[in-house]
């Protein structure tokens, strides 16, 4: 069957041959469209240049449906917002940093007292906001606007994660589960990865100095983040952190294809966890 059909059905309407395609048993990575002269044959195109412009307006309209239909993911605000909390962490800690320097270059003193003092950087900026210079005292208030607007969509990011990703929200918190999801590429990607994979989230680098030198392999990623993975004792960490990514894998796909919390499995799922963190003591 070609393209634009056969027999008595045949069209060049995009949204008639977009349908035929996706009927079609053939490979589209493979397709080689026929010979633009059997579609002139036919009376459906006048030449060459015609015969290229239909196939280019069917690739556009295919690749509008493609698009639309992957806006309609649930996902895809939750997405947004994780990334977006990911770049403020970064703006803020390189605000901060940079703020910091200026400050200690017109005040000398102040680089022992804060070498010395162990104070975290958010300490600092009241005090910067405080005896800076005006300039000074404009960025550290921004900051700090900027710091309350990342806690409040890191409350968001959380409370939305526990309605699209409800199961994996039940076994890592939302904030977690949230970050996973982003960095898989999507739910639908989460979904279809193994264990092993959900598990080194995060730690890619790790990941390819291992392969690439021999040094020892990560045991997680983000993961990490969760308290049931950063209070393991370190004997069992590396099997928690296995067992968790297993159940999380299971999650994505009861998220992705339900879509609706499944109590009994995040109970199975966390007793198992627990278990295997009980097993050391």
């Amino acid at each position: 069957m070609y393209w634009y059909g056969s027999g008595t059905d045949i069209s060049t309407d995009p949204a008639n041959v977009a349908a035929r395609i996706r009927t079609t048993k053939t490979d589209m990575a493979k397709y080689v469209p026929c010979d633009w002269k059997q579609a002139q044959k036919l009376g459906l195109v006048k030449d060459r240049h015609d015969y290229i412009e239909t196939l280019r307006r069917t690739t556009i309209y295919m690749a509008e449906e493609g698009i639309a239909a992957c806006s309609q993911e649930k996902d895809v605000e939750l997405l947004q917002m994780v990334r977006t909390l990911d770049e403020m962490d970064t703006v803020i800690n390189l605000l901060t940093e940079r703020l910091i320097d200026w400050y200690i270059s017109i005040t000398p003193a102040f680089s022992r007292k804060y070498r010395g003092s162990g104070a975290g950087a958010a300490k600092l900026l009241p005090i910067i906001g405080k005896n800076g210079t005006e300039p000074m005292k404009k960025v550290a208030r921004e900051i700090l606007s900027m710091s309350n607007a990342r806690t409040n969509l890191m409350k968001e990011v959380s409370r939305s994660a526990v309605s699209v990703i409800p199961n994996m929200s039940a076994l890592v918190g939302g904030l977690v589960a949230a970050r996973l999801v982003s960095r898989a590429g999507g739910l639908a990607a989460a979904a279809k990865m193994p264990g092993s994979s959900m598990q080194v989230i995060g730690a890619e680098g790790a990941l390819f100095s291992h392969i690439r030198t021999g040094s020892p392999s990560p045991k997680h990623g983000i993961m990490f983040q969760h308290r049931r993975v950063h209070n393991a004792p370190r004997e069992v960490r590396g099997h928690v952190a296995r067992a968790l990514a297993a159940k999380l894998v299971i999650a994505a796909r009861l998220d992705y294809y339900r879509g609706e919390l499944d109590p009994k499995f995040v109970d199975e799922a966390n007793a198992k966890i627990d278990h295997l963190m009980e097993a050391d003591k």
